[in-house]
């Protein structure tokens, strides 16, 4: 059996009166994520992870924030494309640990929500997607409700 590891990054301005989709909840906020597609940052970083670890190059890579087929989707969308490439590489999903890094809102009443979210998309236990979320302790544009982050790692198998 062959494993690799993957680490994946994603950073997203926050507006405000804008859409707030994190692990595909859409979270009440009087700030939200802005980019091309729905700026879901912990799908995105998810998605780096994942093809990092099967060296299929990054999220950009594969759906470009130039191409309008990508405008406004649902990174549910892109996570699933993401598995299909891994799929045709003979991959599978061992387990994905993701943080979030933001102030407001609070994650953790909508942890389980989104772990049911990546599951359902992938097609793995819930029990093999951790989240955890942090805050910048006010510090930073993190702290100043500018921007949020998240950090994914993953493990890929093929037998």
């Amino acid at each position: 059996m062959k494993i690799k590891v993957g680490f994946g990054f994603d950073v997203h301005q926050l507006k405000d009166n804008h859409p707030f989709v994190i692990g595909g909840v859409n979270l009440e906020h009087h700030k939200g994520a802005f980019g091309h597609s729905d700026a879901d940052v912990l799908l995105h970083a998810i998605c780096d992870a994942l093809l990092g670890a099967a060296n299929l190059r990054d999220i950009g890579f594969h759906f470009k924030n130039t191409d309008p087929q990508w405008k406004g989707i649902s990174s549910v969308i892109l996570l699933q494309e993401t598995v299909k490439l891994l799929t045709e590489k003979g991959w599978t999903i061992g387990n994905i640990d993701a943080m979030l890094c933001l102030e407001a809102p609070k994650i953790n009443p909508h942890i389980p929500q989104m772990q049911e979210n990546i599951a359902q998309a992938i097609n793995i236990d819930i029990e093999d997607i951790s989240i955890k979320a942090t805050t910048n302790e006010m510090m930073g544009f993190i702290g100043r409700e500018e921007g949020v982050v998240a950090y994914a790692v993953c493990l890929i198998q093929k037998l």
